[in-house]
Order: structure tokens, then C-alpha cells, then sequence
């Protein structure tokens, strides 16, 4: 997707109903010794800071749960649509874990210090709507019948960039992102 010019715009989805993702599997992550804990955890940080860079907008639209990981594939997207319904928090904290793909780093940049280590060290779920009121989300849209209320909100926000010039798109998106870094 990087060197594709052809791509605009990345939505990422799940194909899971209600699920946009639950985060590692952690019965397996128990089976690790602490040498493939640490290489498990390197390859998921680097594969979120990957989506991250990616020289396109990012939609992340979230139709039901996202825990753990899950929640950090969201952060790692430029934009975040939730239906009002979805469950997302960093729960790490309530299984002994820390969230170690980059969630620390780009959830207080997303919703303040104070209320970042409060979600991180509560564990705390937070729905659609309260996503939305802390700025956690761009937006919350009632969950419809099909139950993808979100991708279809990420969609015309997708359409809506699609017009404007991708060199401008790509430089704005990398000004900001070099911008928060100073």
C-alpha cells in the first residue's frame, strides 16, 4: 500500500460481526517464554507504527468491540469511526499486561494525559458515544440493522477526501505528523 499511487485512502474493517478486534490471543501469548513475549510485542509495535506511517489517511471503522491491540490498531489510524454501540478500551492493565503496540504513546495524544493513564490504568470499556465526547473517535453513528454502521460512516468520510488533491492529502497528513513530534 505504500508505493501504490493508486491508493487514497486505507479503511480498515473487520469482517467479524461485532468485532473490529479483540487484541492478541492471550492464551497463546501465556504460552511464550519472555525471549518470544518480547519478539511477539516488537512485531506488533512495528506493525502499528507501519499502518501509521502509511503516506495515506487512515479510517479505522470500529462496528463493535475493540480491546486491547484491537483499541491500538484504531489509535495507529489517522481517523476512528465508531458505531455508538462499539466497546473499546485498553485493557492490558486488568490482565497484568501493559499495552505495549504503541497505545501509551498515541492514546494521550488523542484524549489528554489525565484521561489516557485513567483508561489505561482503570482498564476501562468506553461505548461509541463516549468515544466520541472524549475525542477517543472523529465519530459515533447509531449501529444499524447489517451492523456496519461505522464502515459505512468511515466510507463517505473515505468519499470525502477522495476529491482533494492526494499530493495535498499526503503532505498534510505527514506536516501533522511530523508537527506533533517538535
Amino acid at each position: 500500500l505504500r508505493f501504490d499511487e493508486q491508493v487514497r485512502v486505507v479503511l480498515f474493517k473487520s469482517q467479524v460481526k461485532g468485532v473490529f478486534c479483540a487484541g492478541a490471543d492471550l492464551k497463546e501469548r501465556a504460552k511464550m517464554d519472555d525471549a518470544e513475549v518480547g519478539e511477539f510485542v516488537r512485531r506488533l509495535r512495528n506493525l502499528m507504527d507501519e499502518i501509521a506511517a502509511l503516506p495515506v489517511p487512515t479510517i479505522a471503522a470500529i462496528d463493535g468491540y475493540a480491546l486491547g491491540g484491537g483499541l491500538e490498531l484504531a489509535l495507529a489510524c489517522d481517523l476512528r469511526v465508531a458505531a455508538s454501540s462499539a466497546k473499546m478500551g485498553l485493557i492490558e492493565t486488568t490482565r497484568g499486561l501493559l499495552p505495549g503496540a504503541g497505545g501509551t504513546q498515541r492514546l494521550p495524544r488523542c484524549v489528554g494525559i489525565g484521561l489516557a493513564k485513567e483508561l489505561i490504568f482503570t482498564g476501562r470499556q468506553v461505548d461509541g458515544e463516549q468515544a466520541a465526547s472524549m475525542g477517543l473517535v472523529n465519530h459515533s453513528v447509531p449501529q444499524n440493522s447489517e451492523g456496519d454502521a461505522a464502515y459505512q460512516r468511515a466510507l463517505t468520510l473515505a468519499k470525502e477526501i477522495l476529491p482533494q488533491a492526494p499530493f495535498a492529502v499526503k503532505m498534510g497528513k505527514l506536516a501533522i505528523n511530523k508537527g506533533m513530534e517538535v
